[in-house]
């Protein structure tokens, strides 16, 4: 019988539970954290859910982990997983926070819907036991409350969202200090490198199609990734500044026509552009939309259910 109290290494105090994960990044803390709500198609066609056993604490609960000195918490939540399960995964849309007390100071843990892709468990030390579980059955088996929390959040959704990861070009210097055509200016080495960086963070969402507005700098933020997974770079017109404000409505059709395609599509746009689709399909105002960073956006159909942001990739900590 699940009871409400908090992971072994944490104290009595109860846990804040955020769902707005954009409101929340400047919270100090001391130790973070990621995990997921891991989960595959059932044979009913309904989601089904590990959850794992561990023997330390005697307690079930979602896969999670600390991260690693220089690492993001989507790329900690997806090795965790792999650590804990033995499953690859896809990321999916964000869950939230939880945030409590532990002897080390404030901790938070980052949650993601994260979709088994291949893999399987083998017990060890740290878990010894993984169940793949009804939604209802999974809820009665998790020992702590925030946990069946995140996983109410998880299954407010249909899981099959599919993402569209729609990127702001990389740093291209100033338009005032290029002499030739502004379509042809290109990226500046600190933009390639956040180009290449770009690649580690959308590989996470299993990206299959690359699009790219016309400009140079466009085409260049995206070859890294379309090289990674061997795609090409196609040229989407109606993304450019010029070609989106002709006819925003064209622009809009066209995005949520390549979101409907196969796989999950990556798209790179200006930033006269990306504030107003993301507007326009969120509901939300003055939507961040820094160079290199990127949103995902999750469809269902038509409809776009799920928003997040995620800012440009730091470089590596030395």
């Amino acid at each position: 019988m699940p009871d409400n109290t908090l992971p072994p290494d944490s104290d009595s105090s109860e846990p804040e539970i955020h769902h707005d994960l954009h409101d929340h990044h400047d919270r100090e803390v001391d130790v973070v954290a990621a995990g997921g709500v891991l989960w595959r198609p059932g044979a009913d066609g309904r989601p089904v859910i590990a959850v794992i056993h561990r023997p330390r604490y005697g307690d079930w609960s979602l896969p999670k982990g600390k991260l690693e000195r220089g690492e993001t918490a989507p790329v900690a939540a997806v090795r965790e997983i792999a650590e804990e399960t033995g499953y690859t995964v896809q990321l999916g849309h964000q869950l939230g926070e939880v945030y409590y007390q532990v002897p080390e100071g404030r901790k938070v843990v980052h949650w993601w819907s994260t979709r088994a892709l291949s893999g399987g468990f083998a017990p060890g030390d740290e878990v010894d036991e993984l169940r793949w579980l009804s939604p209802e059955v999974a809820h009665a088996q998790l020992s702590y409350s925030h946990d069946q929390e995140v996983l109410d959040r998880f299954l407010q959704l249909d899981p099959v969202i599919t993402p569209l990861l729609l990127v702001r070009h990389a740093k291209a210097g100033d338009r005032g200090g290029w002499d030739g055509d502004d379509e042809k200016r290109p990226l500046t080495t600190k933009g390639r490198a956040q180009a290449e960086r770009l690649v580690t963070s959308l590989r996470l969402f299993g990206p299959t199609r690359v699009y790219a507005a016309p400009p140079v700098r466009c085409v260049e933020t995206l070859s890294p990734i379309a090289a990674a997974i061997g795609a090409e770079v196609q040229i989407e017109p109606l993304f450019s500044e010029d070609g989106y404000w002709e006819d925003p409505e064209a622009g809009l059709a066209r995005l949520r026509e390549i979101a409907a395609g196969p796989g999950v599509a990556v798209l790179c746009s200006q930033g006269g552009v990306i504030p107003d689709l993301v507007g326009m399909l969120t509901g939300e105002e003055d939507p961040p939309f820094r160079k290199a960073s990127t949103w995902v956006l999750g469809f269902a159909g038509t409809e776009v259910v799920t928003s997040d942001y995620y800012p440009p990739p730091k470089p590596p900590t030395k």
